[in-house]
């Protein structure tokens, strides 16, 4: 069961990127604009600390009616921002567009994103279905995509064999880790690997919920949660150790460097 507790009433400390109990990742702040940071801070966070399995998790949801997602991987000039101090930075006075970022998906050395990447409609990156070692490929592994507030998370088989338009953004990463109400068949109850995770989940209402622990957790754990609690029937796994969120309101930001792909959740604009 689940405990939701004051978002700021939490010291959080999160796993290093290989070694369980490792140090906590430094919290930094963009800009120093004082105007900007109070106009921030009059709106909710579409972000809540809760506490499952005594484990604090911090769980992000994007409204398809409030939000747009976007995935993003370098700056105009084509470098990869590798960390979400980077972008944030780079986005100036447009960061309170931004309602929360995280980590999205994984990548080679260099940050280039393993498997299938669509960027603003572009593919970038064709669907890997390959065999291979690590998590991306523990079968099955799966898509996160969406165009125009659909959000979906489908298996690369069934993304393969079902989509055959391009959608607007996209990252393939792995394993699954709800299958169609199940939990992936070869994830255990509670592994021996604990670390900082990260994943997103779409509910029923076709809001995306996304969920990074806070303090290190099993796959099982994790999986259980967007299951039992988010009730989300499919949940896809994003990446663990490096995993960071970006969440303007409370000036929570995780400076996790050499990530790859971005996942940026943006307030829509009222007409």
């Amino acid at each position: 069961m689940k405990h939701i507790i004051p978002l700021l009433a939490v010291t959080i400390t999160l796993a290093g990127c290989e070694l369980q109990g490792g140090e906590p990742v430094t919290r930094t702040e963009i800009g120093s604009g004082s105007e900007t940071r109070v106009a921030l801070r009059r709106e909710a966070s579409a972000c809540e600390v809760v506490i499952f399995e005594e484990v604090p998790l911090t769980q992000c949801v994007a409204d398809p009616t409030k939000h747009n997602i976007s995935t993003i991987l370098t700056d105009p000039n084509g470098t990869r921002y590798r960390s979400l101090k980077t972008y944030g930075e780079a986005l100036g006075k447009d960061a309170t567009v931004v309602a929360f970022a995280m980590n999205g998906g994984m990548f080679e050395s260099g940050g280039k994103p393993v498997g299938y990447y669509v960027e603003e409609g572009q593919r970038l990156e064709e669907l890997e279905r390959g065999d291979g070692s690590g998590n991306f490929y523990l079968k099955p592994n799966g898509v996160f995509f969406g165009t125009d507030g659909a959000w979906e998370i489908r298996t690369s088989t069934n993304f393969l064999y079902n989509v055959s338009d391009r959608p607007q953004f996209g990252t393939q990463s792995g394993p699954m880790l709800v299958i169609d109400g199940q939990l992936h068949s070869e994830i255990q109850d509670d592994g021996p690997s604990k670390i900082v995770r990260n994943g997103v989940g779409i509910d029923a209402e076709g809001r995306a919920h996304f969920v990074i622990s806070d303090g290190a957790l099993s796959f099982g754990q994790l999986a259980r949660y967007f299951r039992d609690e988010l009730k989300t029937p499919n949940a896809l796994y994003l990446d663990g150790g490096i995993s960071g969120l970006w969440d303007p309101v409370t000036e929570r930001l995780d400076d996790t460097n050499g990530i790859g792909p971005l996942i940026v959740v943006t307030k829509k604009v009222s007409q």
